[in-house]
C-alpha cells in the first residue's frame, strides 16, 4: 500500500473522470479565449495529465506544463503522443523550489489547484516563485472556490471502470475541517479490482486550503503584483457576491 500524492491509481481515475477537454464550468473556453493573443510562452502550473494543457496546445498556443506528480506528467506525455502533438516542455518539479529555464508571458493555475497547497507560507513562496517566472508585464491567472465546510464529517464512495475491464473503487473520508486555519482534509482510498481480486491499493491525503477574497488580493499586492482583478464564474463583468461562485484572479508582474 502507498500513501501518495496523485499516484498511478489516482491518475487513472483522474484521466477517466476529467478527460482531455472536459470543461469545469466553462474554464477551458475561458482560458483559451483569454490567452488567444499570447505570442510568448505560457506555463500551466500544476498541469496534471493535460485536461487543460492539451486543448490549449491544439489551439496553437505555446504551453509548457509543470506538475509535482511523475504519474500525471507521464500520462500527459502519452496523451500528446496519441494526438500527434509536438511534445511540449513538461517539467516534474516542486513549485516551491521552481527554477525553470524560461520566463512566461502568462502563467495559469486552473481547477482551483492553488488550494492544494495547505501551508500558507508555502503558498506565498509559490506565488512569489511564479511572479519571478513571469516576463515584465506578464500575467498570472488562476481560479479558486470555497469548499463546503457546513457538512459534518462524511464518507463517500464511488466506482470507476477502466478500459480493460478492471474497476477502481474510491472512498473519500473527511478527516479534518479547520476553520481557524482555513483548510479541509480528506483521506482518499483507491482500490483496483481485477476479476473480483484486489490488485492494487493507494492512499491519498488531499487537503484544500481556501482564502478570503481580499486576503488573497493583499497577498498578491505584497508580492509585487499590480492591476489585480477579481471576478467570478469566468465572467470579467461579474464581481464576487456569493460563496458558491468560482473566483478568478488576474494579476500582472510590474513592467
Amino acid at each position: 500500500m502507498s500513501f501518495s500524492y496523485y499516484g498511478p491509481l489516482c491518475t487513472k481515475v483522474y484521466d477517466i473522470t476529467k478527460p482531455i477537454g472536459y470543461s469545469l464550468g466553462g474554464d477551458i473556453e475561458f482560458y483559451s479565449n483569454l490567452l488567444q493573443h499570447c505570442n510568448g510562452r505560457i506555463l500551466e502550473a500544476m498541469s496534471g495529465s493535460g485536461r487543460m494543457l492539451i486543448p490549449l496546445l491544439e489551439t496553437g498556443l505555446k504551453v509548457d506544463g509543470v506538475d509535482y506528480s511523475e504519474a500525471m506528467v507521464k500520462s500527459c506525455r502519452s496523451r500528446c503522443t496519441e494526438r500527434n502533438l509536438p511534445m511540449p516542455e513538461l517539467f516534474v518539479a516542486d513549485l516551491e523550489n521552481l527554477q525553470l529555464p524560461y520566463r512566461y508571458e502568462a502563467i495559469i493555475i486552473p481547477s482551483g489547484s492553488l488550494m492544494l497547497i495547505q501551508d500558507r507560507r508555502t503558498s506565498i513562496r509559490i506565488l512569489q516563485n511564479l511572479y519571478d517566472h513571469l516576463e515584465a508585464g506578464g500575467r498570472l491567472i488562476f481560479d479558486l472556490f470555497l469548499p463546503d465546510v457546513t457538512k459534518p464529517a462524511s464518507i463517500d464512495t464511488s466506482t470507476v471502470r477502466l478500459p480493460g475491464g478492471d474497476t477502481i473503487t474510491i472512498e473519500v473520508r473527511t478527516t479534518e475541517i479547520n476553520l481557524l486555519h482555513q483548510y479541509k482534509t480528506n483521506l482518499i482510498r483507491y482500490e483496483q479490482w481485477h476479476q473480483g481480486k484486489l490488485v492494487g491499493t493507494e492512499m491519498q491525503e488531499l487537503t484544500l486550503r481556501w482564502y478570503g477574497v481580499e486576503e488573497l488580493r493583499l497577498v498578491l499586492e505584497k508580492i509585487g503584483f499590480t492591476d489585480i482583478e477579481v471576478y467570478t464564474d469566468f465572467d470579467p463583468e461579474q464581481a464576487p457576491t456569493q460563496s458558491s461562485q468560482k473566483f478568478v484572479y488576474e494579476a500582472r508582474r510590474k513592467k
